[in-house]
């Protein structure tokens, strides 16, 4: 009874290696399909670990549309990592349109990491690419903010290292900047916005790319801010701030100027205290010396006397000083 089991479990085995290396279905449907292909290359496909349901299905497509790939051709692509029926849907659709595009040229494509059969729908069926808002100043200060929508055809033989769409909107935007820079005011802009159109469309912006412009649209223009005047209250802020400044450094050396000059006086001041307490040793020491006598210290003493009269009565008379005196 064991055997049995181990025979019918064997049978069971054998029949699935037997199958999944040899894909009897797979080479019947193509071979009442018109394909040419032996069983014996179906096998050799699995050892290469080629999918055969690929590469038949895809020629038999091919074969349907009345084109002529190989076997080998669309191993090799498979085998280099591509996309085998990006690429035969790609060269059918390009033959239905009249697109000129070879198997070399779509399998270098679709190497290159692009996605050659929406490559060649763009182409027949051009893409409209909306930018985001671009804000630009015109000449009057006024901000505009714009959107444009982009109408695209791919170009096939730019495909392979050409710029993508990002680049086509940088440049797009950066058309529209210069464009409504140039205006003399947002006016005239808003007056008339297929004039950025016609400007931007006119600088050639789709050179180096996988993309042909056909037209630029300007959807929609709005009115932004008032950056010039903007700029403005800032700049006389600044030149506010830059004049408190100069004045606050002004006030500070008045200030110390003034202080210096308290210092001075107080320092002259004490210089003459100084001098004045002196006087009496010098008048002693004249005493002692002889150099003085009792008659030259009372001369002395009324020539002091009279000065301090003499001041005392220019005071009074000295309106200024009165101010002073009604002041204090």
């Amino acid at each position: 009874m064991e055997l049995y089991i181990l025979m019918f479990v064997g049978t069971i085995v054998f029949l699935f290696v037997f199958f999944y290396y040899v894909p009897i279905g797979l080479w019947l449907s193509a071979v009442f399909s018109g394909v040419r292909i032996s069983l014996i290359q179906l096998v050799l496909m699995r050892i290469r670990k080629v999918p055969p349901s690929i590469i038949v299905n895809a020629l038999i497509n091919a074969t349907k549309a009345g084109l002529s790939l190989s076997r080998d051709q669309l191993e090799a692509h498979y085998l280099a990592g591509g996309r085998v029926n990006s690429v035969v849907n790609a060269l059918i659709s390009a033959d239905k349109a009249n697109i000129d595009l070879d198997f070399k040229s779509a399998t270098a494509i679709d190497l290159a990491g692009r996605d050659v059969f929406d490559a060649v729908q763009v182409s027949v069926n051009p893409r409209v690419i909306n930018t985001p808002p671009v804000a630009a100043m015109a000449k009057d200060g006024i901000q505009l903010i714009a959107r444009a929508r982009v109408t695209v055809r791919a170009n096939i033989k730019q495909l392979v290292g050409g710029a993508g769409e990002d680049t086509i909107i940088a440049r797009v935007g950066e058309g529209i900047v210069t464009s409504i820079g140039s205006a003399e005011s947002h006016k005239k802009v808003l007056e008339n916005p297929d004039t950025i159109s016609k400007l931007v469309l006119a600088k050639g912006l789709d050179a180096g790319t996988a993309f042909e412009i056909l037209s630029i649209d300007i959807a929609d223009v709005d009115v932004g801010k008032n950056i010039g005047a903007e700029l403005q209250i800032d700049q006389a802020n600044a030149d506010k701030n830059i004049a408190q400044a100069m004045a606050e450094k002004r006030r500070a050396m008045a200030i110390a100027n003034e202080q210096e000059m308290k210092a001075k006086a107080e320092e002259a001041r004490a210089n003459v205290i100084q001098a004045e307490a002196e006087i009496p040793l010098a008048i002693a020491e004249a005493f002692r010396t002889g150099n003085m006598g009792v008659m030259d210290y009372y001369q002395y003493r009324n020539i002091k006397a009279d000065t301090q009269m003499r001041e005392s009565i220019s005071r009074s008379t000295d309106p200024a000083a009165d101010d002073d005196k009604l002041t204090l």
